[in-house]
Formats: C-alpha cells, structure tokens, sequence
C-alpha cells in the first residue's frame, strides 16, 4: 500500500499520453476529435500535426513537463515529472516515469514506476520504487469510525516493488516479484487516545512488511488509459515473511475485476464496472499496511471520502460509473458515478456496512491519439464528506 498512489497516478499521467499508438482506439477517425493541443494549435499549423504518441521500435523518447493536482489529503500540490518511452519489435511501449512533487500540506513524493514490455510482449516488468515524507489524517480502524476521530500523523516511506510477468496466452500473464514497505519516523501530531485504541496495530512504531508477490493478469482492453470496452482481472497474493525481514508474518490478497460495456453500442459512451477487494488472509498487518480508502493501486477508491477515511483488516469496494460525450468531437465529456466500500475491525471481524459515495465529473481531453482526458470530479459521502477529485486519465 502507497498512501500517495491518487498523485502519483495523475503526477504521471504525462508519461501515459506520451505512451502508445499501439493503445489506441479507433485511430481512422483522430481528424474527427479534438483535445486541448488542436485548441491551442495556431490557425496557420492545424492539420499539420502528426501522432505526438508514436515511438519508433529502437528508439528512445525523452519527455518532462511540469505538473498540478488536488485532492483532500494533500490539497494542491506541484512538481515535475519525466519519462523515457521506448518499443521493442512487435511490442506495447515501455515507459519509466519519475515524478517529483511537493504538495500545500508539506508532504514530499518522489518515485520510479517502471512498465516495461519485451520483445513480442513476452515478458512485462513493473516496478514502483519511491520515498515520500507524508503528514496525513488517519482515522482509526474499523467501519464505524467517525471524522471526530481524525488524528494528524507524520511518517517516511519507503518502497521498492518489482514484478516479473510472462504471457501464457494472449491476453494472460503470471509471475512473481519481491516487495518491500519501510514506514519510519513515525509521529503523532494531535492528541487523542486513538494512538493507544490498537494495541494490536500500534499507530507510531516502525514497520517493515517485506516479502514476495505471486500475480496473475488478464487485460483485453484495447486502451488502458481510457477504456471504451474490454476487462480486466489481476489477483495478487502478497505473503510477508520475517525470513524476508518484516516486522511480522502475515499474507494478503487483492482482486481487481474491471468491465466495460459501450453503450449505446458505437457512441463512444461506456458502462464501467469495478470490483476491488483487499483481504488479510493471516496475521495482523501494520497499521498503515491496512487496506483503506484510497489504498489502492491508482489511490482512487472511494471518491467522496478523503484517503484512509475507513481502514480495516479487510476491505471489500464496488463502483460503477457511466462516462458520455457532451460534444461529437470528444473534446468535452462527463461522467456519474456511485460507490461503495465496506471495511471490518479486527482479524476475525465481519464486515460493516457498505459505505456510500456518488457524484459527477467533467472530461477534458488532453491526447486525442491516447484518448487521456483531464478529469475533475465532485464526490459525495455519508456524514457530510464531500471534495473535488482533480487528475489524469480515468479513475479505473
């Protein structure tokens, strides 16, 4: 778990519209649409731009551009990010992103995530390795914790992550891969009991989860930036092993269904559906190992909530969302959405009940030829907790 995946996610976006003709959608008809660079193109230089996605086979693309973005947890934030694309014979476009960013409530981000694509797609190799200094709320553990509850803390993270995936078939990879989570410097800004309410999940000690990943993956999305149809299944088994030097033995689980239905059929408008579920199989994670609102891979659960607003053991999210042009040129679009999460407390503990998030957004699109779109979403939860979602690309 990355408390800051949400940023990085749009920090380095960049580095996914620079990505991949090869990921295109419906490519004949890209003199039809329009993004923001056909609005900003002089008069007397429009019709002459070529795909700025292409990467030739054996040749290397440098990039970098300076970057904003908002969420709850960090306010606005500022930085940089840089990319290195390239493409093997018959291959997807690797990329190795690395973002820097500083953000309005003093928290600092720094991180490499390499995805990288052998020849024929044999074999693909990601990786996340990054630091980050990150004063953030936490709530406590459990379904029914209340924003009463809030407590400010500080830590340091850091985090090395590779996987090694080989095809089986089209469209399906496994592999493994070894991880490691390092939270040091722990500190507790506010008073409240809620530092000593866990003794088993201590919220200030230092913690080590180190151990292996054995994945499984099956992708049919013709674009992952923005998919109009297509699934996705990835199940990840993580057991942490003091052998590996963790802290304590315990093993997890993550299932990431995703479906996407167009509708109308040929549109351009697409029903997304999304089911992520993070489980403690054994043994008691660290506190801020725990699953939690926006703990995800992409830091987008719970739209409406503030990140790590519920924590649990276990945690179970469902969302579905609709996303429709509001222009033939796809310039400008939207979407709605409702959500769900629902957590436990402790090991042995069932579920709470499901906790809801609704709202709407707006689309920009930025690359017509990777169909990646500026997304800015208004979300709504229980209790009054409500925000704007600012990013690249589409939340899942």
């Amino acid at each position: 778990m990355v408390s800051t995946r949400l940023q990085v996610f749009f920090i380095t976006a960049f580095s996914l519209l620079m990505a991949a003709p090869s990921l295109a959608q419906d490519t004949t008809r890209y003199e039809y649409q329009s993004d923001i660079i056909d609005v900003l193109t002089p008069k007397s230089k429009k019709g002459k731009r070529d795909d700025s996605a292409a990467v030739a086979p054996g040749k290397l693309q440098f990039s970098a551009l300076p970057v904003i973005g908002y969420q709850l947890q960090t306010g606005f934030l500022g930085g940089v990010t840089g990319n290195m694309a390239f493409r093997k014979a018959n291959s997807k476009v690797s990329n190795v992103p690395v973002t820097f960013a500083y953000t309005a409530k003093n928290q600092t981000i720094f991180y490499i995530l390499p995805n990288i694509w052998s020849k024929d797609n044999t074999y693909n190799i990601t990786g996340e390795f990054g630091y980050l200094h990150f004063p953030q709320f936490t709530y406590g553990i459990g379904p029914r914790s209340s924003l009463n509850d809030s407590v400010r803390i500080d830590y340091t993270q850091v985090r090395v992550d590779g996987t090694v995936m080989r095809k089986i078939r089209e469209n399906v990879f496994a592999g493994a891969g070894y991880i490691l989570d390092y939270y040091y410097g722990i500190k507790v800004l506010s008073n409240s009991d809620l530092a000593t309410r866990y003794p088993d999940f201590p919220l200030a000690a230092p913690t080590v989860s180190s151990g292996l990943t054995f994945s499984f993956l099956f992708d049919d999305r013709a674009n992952s930036i923005n998919p109009l149809d297509g699934s996705f299944v990835n199940v990840m088994y993580r057991p942490y092993l003091e052998a590996f030097g963790s802290t304590s033995n315990w093993q997890s689980l993550l299932i990431d269904l995703r479906k996407y239905i167009p509708f109308p059929r040929n549109s351009g408008n697409t029903i997304a559906l999304w089911s992520y579920n993070w489980l403690t199989l054994s043994g008691k994670p660290p506190y801020n190992n725990l699953p939690g609102t926006g703990f995800d891979n992409g830091g987008n659960t719970g739209r409406g909530y503030i990140q790590g607003r519920f924590r649990g053991t276990n945690m179970v999210y469902l969302e579905s969302e609709y996303r429709f042009k509001l222009l033939r040129n796809g310039l400008l679009g939207g979407v709605v959405f409702v959500n769900g999460q629902s957590v436990n407390s402790v090991p042995g503990t069932g579920l709470g009940p499901m906790q809801p998030g609704y709202g709407a957004g707006l689309r920009v699109k930025l690359n017509k030829y990777s169909s990646t779109n500026v997304a800015i979403d208004y979300g709504l939860g229980n209790a009054g907790s409500r925000g704007f979602f600012l990013g690249v690309c589409e939340v899942f």
